[in-house]
């Protein structure tokens, strides 16, 4: 799996790509979790080129939005391709994690009112 970081107006933003599964989670949790640590509240997270995910990497990124409502803050996942959605929905992710249809539209749910 790789993963891009970037940040831009208070938002961090991580593109990942490949497979988000036990064999990569800890990485991904260990650099969403650096982000949150160094202050960062609003996190995007790009699942354009997300081709599979595990109950291990969901299990990162409910630990993730659990640990930003407590700091006041969000998770907001985008661009995801429709068998990766459906992975969201059955597991209920979709009730507590917005999933926005592009970068755009997330980043206008990350941007305080």
């Amino acid at each position: 799996m790789e993963i891009q970081e970037t940040a831009r107006d208070g938002i961090v933003c991580f593109s990942v790509q490949g497979r988000l599964d036990s064999n990569t989670s800890p990485g991904f949790e260990d650099r969403l979790f650096a982000a949150i640590g160094s202050g960062s509240t609003r996190i995007l997270m790009d699942c354009g080129a997300l081709e599979y995910i595990s109950s291990a990497g969901l299990r990162v990124i409910l630990k993730a939005a659990k640990e930003l409502k407590r700091q006041n803050g969000a998770i907001v996942l985008c661009s995801m391709r429709e068998y990766v959605r459906e992975v969201f929905e059955i597991a209920g992710f979709d009730t507590f994690i917005p999933i926005a249809r592009d970068n755009t539209a997330a980043e206008t749910l990350l941007r305080p009112e």
